[in-house]
């Protein structure tokens, strides 16, 4: 009877032990970067931008977010298990993410499945270096001499079916709302997508303002905001806007970011979105100390 109970003990442990494993193998684990200060204040508040976007993810069941502030993070280690890594950074030839071994790491965790959100400024690499990966891993990039960078006001009347959507009304932000990427010939899902001001196609030539090629579009919609079914299943997604930080007090703005990263790390959308929560003061908690603006 003795050995009985033992081993009915024994089995109890072992379930226990088994649902335990199995609930931690259910958390997706999402890595949020956020890159070194930059721009004015109120612009490009990479810190602040990362830090309110965790508070929403905070309040998801099974997700578990981490977030690593002032750039790369020294751990090579940061983003092993990560189901999904967010950066919020500057771009260009100065992207944190092509820098050293970096590109590297994100290649494993690629491998892994991981997804791969990209906001505002860290949609742009160099089309030779970053330009490749970017187009397997996010579907699409900002290309110099290719794309275009405007600050204008963008009205998003209808939003298309799909779970990054899910309760999102439409919304309308000023912002440096970039367009004409360059995209993944497939898998690519336009998710924000609206016709630019006109004037916006007229600046003279520049790497990232007018070109023959945003002109020839003239009166066309454009894609703001992405999301990307890579061939192995793992997902990404773009968001083109997130120069001034004052657009995540725009609950739908914040919902449809917030539900993008869920969704990029294969977890369930809530059917009425993620749903948060943002006073003016927590708006405005964390921002990185800069210098005023010059009149």
């Amino acid at each position: 009877m003795k050995s009985l109970r033992t081993a009915l003990w024994m089995l109890i442990a072992a379930m226990v032990v088994a649902a335990i494993n199995a609930g931690a193998a259910d958390v997706k684990k999402i890595v949020l970067i956020a890159g070194q200060p930059s721009h004015g204040p109120g612009e490009h508040e990479f810190r602040a931008g990362v830090l309110l976007l965790k508070a929403g993810l905070d309040k998801v069941p099974g997700v578990e977010a981490t977030v690593i502030t002032n750039g790369w993070p020294a751990d090579s280690g940061a983003l092993a298990g990560a189901d999904a890594i967010v950066l919020y950074m500057d771009g260009g030839d100065g992207h944190p993410a092509i820098q050293e071994n970096h590109l590297a790491q994100l290649k494993e965790a690629m491998k892994r499945g991981a997804g791969l959100v990209c906001l505002h400024y860290a949609v742009e690499v160099p089309a030779t270096n970053g330009g490749p990966e970017w187009l397997a891993w996010l579907g699409g990039y900002f290309e110099m001499n290719w794309s275009i960078n405007p600050t204008w006001q963008a009205e998003f009347k209808q939003l298309p079916q799909h779970p990054i959507t899910r309760g999102v009304k439409p919304f309308s932000t000023y912002d440096e709302w970039y367009y004409h990427m360059r995209f993944a010939p497939q898998g690519v899902t336009p998710i924000l997508s609206t016709v630019p001001p006109e004037i916006t196609r007229e600046k003279p030539d520049g790497p990232r303002s007018g070109n023959q090629f945003v002109r020839a579009r003239k009166g066309m919609s454009e894609d703001l905001a992405w999301a990307y079914e890579r061939p192995d299943g793992a997902r990404g997604f773009g968001l083109t806007g997130g120069h001034f930080h004052k657009n995540w007090s725009n609950d739908d703005f914040r919902k449809l970011v917030l539900n993008a990263i869920i969704w990029s790390a294969k977890a369930e959308v809530p059917p009425d979105g993620v749903t948060s929560s943002l006073t003016p003061h927590e708006l405005n908690q964390n921002l990185d100390p800069k210098a005023p603006k010059k009149p």
